[in-house]
């Protein structure tokens, strides 16, 4: 299973607007080429919404619906992969108010499930992700800066 984990400030924002801003997947598409489609199933009640996305990897298209736990009072969003290209996945966002701006918290982990694979292609996405999340990131918060971790992510993956 491979971790990856993407910080990022956003000088002088409002953590939850950030936080909005960040679940709204259904805009993605229009940031990043690499996102080709994210279509989103609001919740039923307290549940989880569900996304679908197709993205762009080397020569083809990854296809996976996830369930989204949204949670607006502590600014954090957990996701695990329901169905899909992946073996596992699973991550979440965590959004911090910072004395002069809102720390931003990506993470992720994810497993192909093809071991003798896995050295030559995880590190292929561990980049890819790495560079749409900041892509993103960038596109959506002006003056986004992308310094090392420094908030710990929660304990656990998403819930269900």
């Amino acid at each position: 299973m491979r971790h990856v984990e993407i910080s990022a400030f956003i000088p002088g924002a409002n953590p939850t607007e950030v936080f909005d801003t960040l679940s709204d997947f259904a805009r993605y598409p229009e940031l990043v080429e690499i996102v080709r489609a994210v279509t989103v199933t609001p919740a039923v009640g307290d549940g989880p919404v569900l996304s679908t996305w197709e993205v762009l990897f080397r020569n083809g298209i990854l296809r996976w619906t996830e369930e989204d736990w949204l949670h607006r009072d502590r600014l954090t969003i957990d996701f695990v992969q329901t169905e899909g290209d992946f073996e596992e996945l699973t991550g979440g966002w965590v959004v911090t108010q910072q004395p002069d701006g809102v720390g931003v918290v990506f993470y992720n982990d994810f497993d192909f499930g093809i071991p003798s694979l896995a050295t030559i292609i995880d590190p292929v996405a561990e980049r890819v992700l790495t560079e749409t999340i900041q892509l993103i990131l960038g596109r959506l918060f002006e003056g986004a800066t992308f310094p090392p971790a420094r908030v710990a992510t929660p304990a656990g993956h998403a819930e269900g």
